[in-house]
């Protein structure tokens, strides 16, 4: 398809909505960025890059500087337990998880399959890490020791997560490398974002295909994080219960990352600093 059909499938989308919304009111309103969400997909589906990056990574090779200790294990494993993993999911690990390395930290890894991931997760995080596996295989229950707790079970069972909770005091960190289809994705965040610990990460990967449904949920979700209105005095405002606990969304290719915040935000401030401004604003 060209470029300039590209072009009049926006427009057209563009005017529909615009029709769309002004029959329906604000009880539809959430449909209203329909327009500009099908532009942002056809911009990038043509995207031309106008300047060239001078470095180029060969396939199956890292993608980071060498100092990535998640990326070095992962070389260095040649026999034993199975890992797989993509090349670039490890400088995506390492910039969110570092800051608990060495610290008492419970991670739940979802999907274990050959079991290697759950000994990279251990050796990274170091001696206080505290390992909780979940996989719908009996068979992955073998990979229990001293510091992993397995848990078989379907992650697309809210049933399931409520007994799991019940077990688990704690959780730090969610890496969801289950079962991939998009409702399981959507019940385990509902699940478990809002019980991790403040500081926590939810990191879902291998969400692959365009118009995935659970990158749409996620659209949703952050697109939250986005609400305002001023209702403190001085240009303050009062963040809503999902701002006050969410710090950031973010999206990489195949992956997914929710920070939630240290400590729960009371409120957003935009002070003026300076004693020479413009008249016109």
């Amino acid at each position: 398809m060209s470029l300039e059909r590209y072009r009049q499938i926006v427009a057209d989308v563009w005017s529909l909505g615009q029709t769309f919304t002004r029959r329906t009111g604000d009880s539809l309103r959430i449909l209203r960025p329909l327009p500009a969400i099908v532009a942002g997909a056809l911009q990038a589906a043509t995207w031309r890059n106008g300047k060239k990056s001078i470095h180029a990574k060969e396939e199956n090779t890292p993608f980071g500087n060498g100092k990535n200790p998640l990326e070095h294990y992962f070389q260095s494993h040649r026999t034993g337990r199975g890992i797989l993993k993509w090349w670039h999911y490890f400088d995506i690990y390492h910039r969110y998880f570092q800051k608990f390395v060495g610290q008492e930290v419970h991670v739940l890894e979802i999907g274990i399959f050959s079991g290697g991931s759950l000994e990279m997760w251990k050796e990274y995080f170091g001696p206080k890490c505290r390992m909780y596996g979940v996989d719908i295989e009996a068979a992955c229950k073998t990979y229990e020791d001293e510091r992993t707790k397995v848990m078989i079970g379907d992650q697309g069972d809210p049933a399931f997560w409520k007994s799991f909770k019940k077990m688990v005091p704690r959780i730090d960190v969610v890496i969801d490398d289950g079962g991939h289809l998009p409702e399981q994705q959507i019940v385990t965040l509902e699940a478990l974002l809002p019980y991790m610990e403040p500081g926590g990460v939810f990191l879902c990967e291998d969400i692959h295909g365009i118009h995935h449904k659970f990158a749409a949920y996620l659209y949703g979700l952050s697109d939250r994080l986005n609400e305002y209105e001023v209702t403190v005095d001085g240009g303050a405002v009062n963040p809503t219960e999902f701002q006050r606990a969410i710090h950031a969304v973010h999206l990489h290719p195949y992956v997914a990352v929710i920070e939630k915040a240290d400590s729960v935000v009371e409120r957003f401030a935009c002070p003026r600093h300076g004693t020479e401004w413009q008249p016109f604003r």
